[in-house]
């Protein structure tokens, strides 16, 4: 792993600041020379996200702080990013902060609750806080909660 490398998978995302960009798997590759450049590949969670601009400017800011001399970020659209790129401590981190983390690709019929740990819960409504998120409510403790979308 490059020093480039580490500094990029740092960066936090701006929506869900407990998680590094590395933890959601939008971290494609980092590439440097020996001249101070450094290439860096990202993907977005889904098509539009406003989030990658900010990450962008994240980015350059960071590792043009650490001495790299010119920072270029790309954007990978192909092949599309999937939730199943997200790590085991991603999903951990996002539970603990109280998002519920995205389960296997399938149709949710009920998602876990991560105030109490319930199943008994229901979707409110297809669309929480951020487009890449659903918004869940809790028979159990009452308490509403976004869930990462599984795609």
């Amino acid at each position: 792993m490059t020093t480039a490398w580490k500094i990029a998978a740092d960066i936090p995302d701006p929506e869900l600041p407990v998680v590094t960009i590395a933890d959601l798997g939008i971290l494609r590759e980092v590439t440097e020379d020996d001249q101070g450049r450094v290439h860096v590949q990202i993907t977005p969670t889904y098509s539009g996200c406003p989030a990658m601009e900010t990450i962008s400017e994240d980015l350059v800011e960071a590792l043009t702080q650490a001495g790299y001399q010119r920072v270029d970020v790309e954007f990978v659209l192909s092949p599309a990013w999937t939730t199943d790129w997200m790590t085991a401590e991603a999903k951990a981190k996002l539970a603990a902060y109280g998002v519920a983390p995205p389960g296997p690709v399938s149709l949710a019929l009920s998602v876990k609750c991560p105030q109490c740990g319930s199943l008994d819960t229901r979707e409110s409504s297809r669309f929480g806080s951020t487009a890449c998120k659903s918004l869940w409510v809790c028979r159990e403790c009452r308490e509403p909660f976004d869930h990462f979308k599984a795609i």
